[in-house]
């Protein structure tokens, strides 16, 4: 359902004066470009009729982008269904690692570079406290997320790890933890500070940029890092309701933006500081649009991971640990696929049929001719921006 005012609204009015104002790469003027152009008709599109009252209805192509807050439900609901067929049903932990904000001038610098050794880090510190702590090979789902509710630059990422995994020779092993965290949170904090720095030094010691931002990394050194861990989760499926919440997230959805008027976009954001109490926030247009450009992620950047036995190419065991004796793993993997096209799964998943007739509810939409787009494909790569002259 559209709501009164949206991103692309904004970038239509603000994005040419962004542009000027700050030099924005190609990467973001494309998504841009693509979030103003979503179920419009310059990506095309079709007209439906209904086949038993006959109403008319167009509608336009989504651009499919990971940052257009239009085109993410599908996608969230088809991860959280893949998930609850490769859930562990053991106990699972939820620890958010976050980086101090001295380091964002750095991460603004290359944020492909900064983002990969962000996950890497956080995958070594939990594999280190896995090994030294119960002797296993444990794994995690990992999420990252740059932004805080204000738009501001905040990099994080939040795990799932599961309180199981394989000792060194090989044996399934349970955790059994009575406390509330898996692993003592103020040494998890310290590891992972020293194993991010030491490898952010080594990266760009090899760019011979290490001289640029050394006053950055001093001053991380000499700052308390935090890792937020909760207590478990007993069951799997309170694990997929709560990643859920944080898959396919965008730095801001329509949902959230109250007002745009008089140069200034006012949204709604959550208070921390004032127990998360929801507050509007106004900024200037261009301040916000250049707010959210600071969220587009580096083209085929991968912000969802997965790792030790969560990692795809486990599935295979994690399948034989817990099937029924007389059950083949091809009977398992066939299990976890059901037979059903994606409107089917998106029906069962939401509850919604997009072909049902809005107007009379009873009869189904049907495709009676096709829309072209309004411009060439070569145009609109060409010119990125075109839509705001």
């Amino acid at each position: 359902m559209r709501t009164r005012f949206e991103l692309a609204d904004a970038v239509r009015l603000f994005g040419n004066q962004l542009s000027v104002s700050d030099k924005l790469n190609a990467r973001q003027e494309k998504v841009l470009g693509s979030i103003v152009s979503c179920r419009t008709a310059a990506l095309g599109g079709h007209e439906d009729a209904c086949d038993s009252c006959g109403s008319l209805r167009n509608s336009y192509n989504s651009c499919g982008d990971r940052h257009c807050p239009k085109c993410q439900a599908a996608r969230q609901a088809f991860w959280i269904d893949d998930l609850a067929h490769n859930t562990l049903p053991v106990k699972h932990f939820h620890i958010v690692f976050t980086v101090p904000h001295h380091l964002n001038q750095l991460c603004l610098h290359n944020p492909g570079m900064y983002y990969d050794l962000l996950f890497s880090a956080v995958w070594h510190t939990l594999r280190l406290f896995g090994y030294t702590h119960y002797g296993v090979e444990s794994g995690a789902v990992a999420v990252l997320h740059t932004w805080g509710q204000n738009l501001s630059l905040h990099p994080h990422i939040h795990c799932l790890v599961p309180a199981a995994g394989y000792t060194l020779d090989g044996k399934w092993k349970a955790i059994e933890k009575n406390g509330n965290f898996l692993y003592p949170v103020h040494q998890l904090s310290e590891t992972f500070k020293g194993k991010f720095l030491d490898s952010l030094k080594r990266a760009l010691r090899k760019q011979n940029e290490y001289s640029l931002f050394y006053p950055q990394l001093q001053r991380a050194y000499q700052t308390k890092w935090v890792v937020h861990c909760e207590p478990s989760m007993a069951k799997a499926e309170h694990v997929i309701k709560y990643l859920g919440q944080y898959t396919h997230r965008v730095a801001i959805t329509n949902q959230r933006i109250l007002n745009i008027a008089d140069q200034k976009v006012t949204f709604q954001a959550k208070d921390y500081r004032d127990n998360a109490i929801q507050k509007p926030v106004t900024l200037d247009g261009v301040e916000f649009l250049r707010r959210f450009a600071m969220h587009i992620l580096p083209r085929q950047f991968v912000r969802i991971r997965r790792y030790g036995i969560y990692n795809h190419t486990a599935k295979r065991n994690l399948a034989l640990q817990f099937c029924e004796p007389d059950k083949t793993i091809e009977a398992i993997i066939k299990k976890q696929q059901p037979a059903e096209t994606n409107l089917e799964r998106f029906e069962r998943l939401t509850g919604i049929n997009p072909c049902i007739c809005p107007i009379c509810k009873k009869g189904k939409m049907v495709v009676v001719r096709v829309l072209p787009r309004i411009r060439s494909p070569d145009a609109l790569l060409q010119n990125q921006l075109s839509f705001l002259t």
